[in-house]
């Protein structure tokens, strides 16, 4: 077992397998020394647990819990490029995209789920540069999708 995979087990967590592109792209991207990863859903089993505008159909508490999802499913894209996670040396950007009502202005406390499960799985090279931005609909009508880029040795 791995040292990333033994913290993971540590929180109680699971990589899951990598989701299967919905269009025409890849998973993640490698130039250089960092992984770039396409849009991550919070696909669980291939489904979305809810779908909705964040601030309407999907509450705030809920839109922070499935952000941590989508780091598992970016860890994954990550790992199809890279071969093992205890390659990542750094977290270096996350881009959170949060589907919302147009009353609703919380993006930053939903995109802090992925922050601060970052945090916790990687200590201090979990600290990244990050963006939080409201749009009006994601792919599938899911309340959230994250992008992440990863250094790696």
């Amino acid at each position: 077992m791995s040292q990333l995979d033994e913290r993971l087990a540590e929180l109680n967590l699971t990589v899951p397998e990598t989701s299967k592109p919905l269009a025409s792209y890849v998973a993640a991207m490698v130039t250089g020394n960092l992984v770039y990863t396409s849009g991550q859903l919070p696909l669980v089993g291939g489904a979305l647990p809810a779908t909705g505008k964040v601030g309407a159909e999907v509450d705030a508490a809920a839109a922070h819990e499935y952000a941590k999802t989508c780091v598992l499913n970016g860890l994954a894209a990550a790992k199809s490029v890279i071969g093992s996670l205890d390659r990542i040396t750094r977290v270096v950007k996350v881009v959170g995209f949060v589907a919302s009502d147009p009353s609703f202005t919380g993006q930053p406390g939903v995109i802090n789920g992925a922050s601060e499960l970052l945090g916790e799985i990687f200590g201090e090279a979990g600290k990244h540069a990050r963006s939080a931005v409201g749009v009006a609909v994601l792919p599938l009508d899911a309340p959230v999708e994250i992008e992440f880029v990863f250094e790696f040795a």
